[in-house]
């Protein structure tokens, strides 16, 4: 039996909640409630905000003939930014793992269409990040 992802306990639907309250709310109140990967959640999310130039310099050096971010949904464009985060930050944890945790994640927000194309978006930009930091 699959297990029910909660929106309110899985950590990349929580980052994204975050990550789009500051980009595109000016929420500067960045409090994390309790949880289970609370440490995990504030690096994702703080990372994210701090390197954000960073983050979009990889998009225009990876993504750019793909996409222009500026035209994405709004929570597209948070959901491809804390990946690359954790695709350029966490090299810990899989590329697989950030994909897959994200995909989830973007079963709340974004149509079926939109995820398949996230799918392709990361799985390209993976690659290219991880073969040339590794």
């Amino acid at each position: 039996m699959k297990a029910q992802i909660d929106s309110k306990t899985n950590p990349r639907v929580i980052i994204v909640q975050k990550l789009y309250g500051n980009f595109f709310n000016q929420d500067e109140n960045l409090s994390f409630p309790k949880h289970r990967f609370k440490k995990f959640i504030k690096d994702v999310v703080n990372g994210t905000i701090e390197r954000d130039d960073v983050i979009n310099d990889e998009i225009k050096n990876h993504l750019n003939f793909d996409i222009n971010l500026k035209n994405l949904d709004k929570v597209f464009q948070v959901i491809i930014k804390s990946a690359i985060f954790e695709l350029l930050y966490k090299p810990k944890t899989s590329s697989k793992i950030i994909i897959k945790e994200y995909l989830n994640a973007s079963n709340f927000f974004l149509n079926e269409s939109q995820t398949r194309y996230l799918n392709a978006l990361l799985d390209k930009i993976s690659r290219k990040i991880r073969s040339t930091n590794a």
